[in-house]
């Protein structure tokens, strides 16, 4: 599903290179959660950038679901990221004054698929149990419903993998268990996931940790025993 070899990334300021990834090799399969854990600067997020396709690696491979997009042309990688990833951020980044159904259509929209548009978007709505929600507006949901409507739009294409970026860094606690198991119930359901956090808890969720720092994997395990959020 996801294979990194020796992926690295080097950010240029002025004469001085950054070396943001370090040789980062990675196998995720197909139905696997795994999360990518690190500290501020460890590259994590550089990572994540490379494995939604929105940025290429210096040098190195990168394989999504059978396609080698390591040295796509831009809208080679903006097809990808439509047809292969969904993606879910911190931000739940809704239209504000479109309804929760219409937000959840725009992927659809954008990648001019018509066919059944509204019918899929509500069954994705009815996938994260929002499905009489669909007509309001964000600011008449709640924070963790917001991004449910997030989630919705991130699987309404189908993709391949569902990367979610600290995607339970605005909710509260609460909030942030139903999103999790939300995620935990996709996953069990044949959904591929990455998650991107900082938060051990949150981490747990998953079925393996990946752990980065300083541009490397320092560790790849998985979690022997949950915590008891993720209990």
């Amino acid at each position: 599903m996801i294979t990194l070899e020796g992926i690295t990334k080097i950010y240029h300021t002025g004469e001085v290179e950054v070396a943001a990834l370090k040789g980062i090799s990675l196998h995720i399969p197909e139905g696997e959660f795994v999360a990518i854990m690190g500290p501020s600067g460890s590259g994590k997020s550089t990572l994540m950038n490379l494995i939604g396709c929105l940025d290429q690696p210096t040098s190195g491979r990168y394989i999504l679901d059978g396609y080698d997009v390591s040295a796509l042309t831009d809208d080679q990688l903006a097809w990808i990221r439509n047809r292969k990833i969904g993606f879910v951020f911190q931000s739940y980044n809704l239209i504000p004054r479109a309804s929760a159904v219409h937000n959840v259509e725009m992927p659809l929209i954008y990648a001019g698929d018509n066919q059944q548009r509204r019918e899929r978007a509500m069954a994705a709505l009815e996938s994260v149990g929002l499905l009489e929600r669909a007509g309001h507006l964000p600011n008449e949901l709640s924070g963790g419903q917001q991004q449910r409507v997030a989630v919705a739009r991130a699987l309404v294409t189908d993709p391949a993998i569902l990367l979610a970026d600290e995607p339970t860094g605005n909710l509260d606690s609460e909030s942030s268990i139903e999103i999790m198991k939300l995620l935990r119930d996709l996953n069990q359901q044949g959904r591929t996931i990455v998650l991107i956090t900082h938060e051990a808890e949150i981490a747990a969720f998953a079925q393996r940790v990946v752990r980065v720092r300083d541009g490397v994997v320092v560790s790849d395990e998985r979690p022997a025993v949950a915590t008891e959020m993720a209990r």
